[in-house]
């Protein structure tokens, strides 16, 4: 209990001055927006509200500290389709560390915007030739267990934004290469109370320098997040838990997650979630689903579906396949 205190602190600690800083909507003002994406199907259908849970592989993502909570090996796969032919993927694999006494995530995000029509002066309305933007975070995350109930997790992210190559710089008279690239880490912790299954989680992520692009900085999508999750069901046939978690991001205003997951046999879910947000277009209804095949001793096969009510926005629909062996 001494050592959650002492945790809790340092995290409280190192939000301060973060915080301070956040008394208004800052929309817009932060770089790297794709380190906001979903990336777990099971996750987004909760309506996000998986810091207290992140027991799969998404927990490179959701909370470090719960790669503790993963058994053996798992790899997973997520991907999403956007308006505009935009796509993103997204690959994890965890593993256990023994030497470390403790458990690796690697992870890697992608968000492709595929090919645009490049506009410059003097061709407004299009050169004839396209760009093809793309944003990169390679990621490695470490877990440890630091008591039978308190375990703590970080995540140390290499970032990059691609907006093209070789393309012409008016102000300077040149072609040159346009991206941002940096740094930034995540870390969390998962504290298991004993009681109905209740877990309380905190993680501050995307915490860094600013992205440097040109000659110019952008700060990170930085984000302090405290929730929690307890078994509503827990039996041999049925099991359902409630998560909730509460966002404090950099570039915005609070945003509150709820959501229920419901195994039957331990074999197909049911999800619902909401993300209750100041913003129409970025909060919403989620809903899905999963199913859970043993395909061999100790391997199992798992695939999930999330639909996010995105508000004003397209609709969104995620797919993700784990695999546990």
């Amino acid at each position: 209990m001494k050592k959650f205190k002492i945790i809790f602190l340092s995290l409280a600690i190192l939000s301060l001055p973060v915080s301070w800083a956040w008394g208004q909507a800052k929309t817009g003002t932060a770089g790297a927006q794709f380190l906001q994406i979903g990336i777990s199907a099971r996750a987004v259908a909760m309506g996000e509200a998986f810091l207290g849970i992140a027991d799969d592989a998404s927990a490179i993502y959701y909370n470090p500290a719960g790669l503790t909570w993963v058994q053996g090996k798992q790899a997973m796969f997520t991907h999403i389709s956007y308006p505009a032919d935009i796509r993103f993927e997204f690959g994890s694999f965890v593993f256990p560390f023994p030497k470390l006494g403790g458990v690796i995530g690697l992870g890697l995000y992608v968000l492709d915007a595929g090919d645009i029509d490049l506009t410059d002066y003097p061709y407004p309305d299009g050169s004839g030739e396209t760009f093809s933007p793309k944003d990169y975070a390679v990621t490695v995350s470490y877990a440890r267990n630091l008591t039978d109930r308190l375990s703590l997790g970080i995540t140390g992210k290499y970032i990059a934004e691609l907006y093209g190559d070789g393309l012409f710089n008016v102000s300077k008279g040149i072609n040159e290469d346009f991206r941002a690239t940096g740094w930034a880490a995540d870390v969390g912790t998962l504290y298991n109370t004993g009681y109905r299954g209740l877990r309380i989680g905190m993680i501050i992520s995307n915490f860094g320098p600013d992205l440097q692009f040109v000659q110019e900085g952008y700060p990170l999508p930085i984000d302090f997040k405290f929730g929690a999750s307890i078994d509503v069901i827990n039996n041999h046939q049925h099991k359902a838990v409630f998560a909730a978690e509460l966002s404090h991001p950099s570039d915005n205003l609070e945003k509150y997650r709820a959501g229920v997951e419901y195994w039957y046999n331990n074999w197909v879910a049911l999800r619902v979630g909401n993300q209750f947000t100041h913003d129409d277009y970025l909060g919403g209804v989620t809903l899905g689903g999963g199913v859970k095949l043993k395909v061999a001793s100790k391997r199992e096969l798992r695939a999930d579906y999330a639909f996010h009510d995105s508000g004003v926005l397209t609709n969104i629909h995620r797919f993700t396949v784990s695999f546990a062996f």
